[in-house]
């Protein structure tokens, strides 16, 4: 192994404690990644700072190797346009693709279980036509393809679940930001619903700690975080543009408790006000406590 092939493996894996001396700038780059919990980038377009957000944790090229078969979770769970904020934000979605074959994926697939009809809500969120054309594969979810598997939660011991989530090489969550009558707000833990088969509405009484289970279970290679626009009120279906706030703002990390966490602030939230994220975090499936953390906050 020559030294560069050792400094970035050593990066890589965490050994390097401290940007070596001499280190080149794309290692020293990854250096400063390793070291950044969250990346919170504001600004316009959405696939900048999508981009931008990417490059802050050493970009796609440390979660997607070449040849990897990529699945790509958005929220896609509504018959609603982009503006209304029901849905991940499809230019998120298209950059997150491109960023995927950038970095040498074999496939990427964009899927989700929609509440709303599948083909209207493809269509409508705009999310079927933007990542179709960045590259992907958009396909309806096969209810032949829900396999029972043990997922030995606190609560949840097992439930149908998606194969391909588990077949992909690389899994990558990206929820919109929006408020939920029921679990106070839906972000990256809570989008994983989108892979459950079965009568999901049988998790309601223990939400909380259901999608935690899921969590657990279901580990993707990034969480990013589309708030792009964020629906304050009435969802998670919304329906009222007087509901939208425009952010302009992407949260990307790998720990998914912290990117909610994260999350919960953007709606005048403690992070332990939301269930999910306080269990999350005394279980140790993630950090809740953002001042402790090491965000890099960018503007593009």
């Amino acid at each position: 192994m020559n030294r560069r092939s050792f400094l970035k493996t050593a990066v890589i894996t965490g050994a390097a404690l401290t940007v070596p001396i001499g280190l080149d700038p794309i290692l020293a780059g990854l250096v400063a990644a390793e070291k950044t919990d969250l990346a919170v980038v504001s600004g316009t377009p959405p696939a900048r700072i999508t981009r931008a957000a990417l490059d802050a944790l050493g970009g796609m090229n440390r979660f997607v190797s070449r040849g990897d078969v990529v699945v790509v979770k958005p929220n896609i769970g509504w018959d609603r346009t982009p503006e209304y904020a029901a849905n991940t934000n499809p230019e998120v979605v298209a950059a997150v693709v491109r960023l995927c074959l950038e970095a040498g994926a074999k496939r990427v697939k964009v899927f989700d279980h929609p509440v709303s009809d599948p083909r209207r809500t493809y269509k409508q969120s705009g999310i079927s036509d933007a990542a179709t054309a960045a590259g992907a594969a958009v396909v309806f979810m096969d209810d032949r393809k829900f396999k029972d598997m043990r997922i030995n939660g606190h609560f949840l011991k097992s439930w149908p679940l998606y194969t391909e989530v588990f077949e992909a090489d690389k899994v990558i969550n990206i929820p919109i930001a929006k408020t939920h009558g029921l679990s106070k707000l839906t972000l990256g833990m809570k989008n994983w619903m989108g892979v459950m088969g079965g009568w999901r509405g049988r998790i309601h009484q223990r939400v909380d700690e259901s999608i935690v289970d899921l969590a657990m279970f279901i580990r993707p290679a990034l969480t990013l975080l589309d708030a792009v626009r964020i629906l304050t009120a009435n969802g998670p279906q919304g329906g009222s543009l007087a509901d939208v706030r425009q952010l302009n703002m992407v949260i990307a990390g790998t720990d998914a408790v912290a990117v909610d966490a994260f999350g919960a602030t953007l709606f005048g939230m403690k992070p332990a006000e939301l269930g999910c994220v306080r269990i999350g975090h005394q279980i140790g499936l993630g950090r809740m406590d953002l001042e402790k953390m090491n965000i890099k906050r960018i503007a593009v």
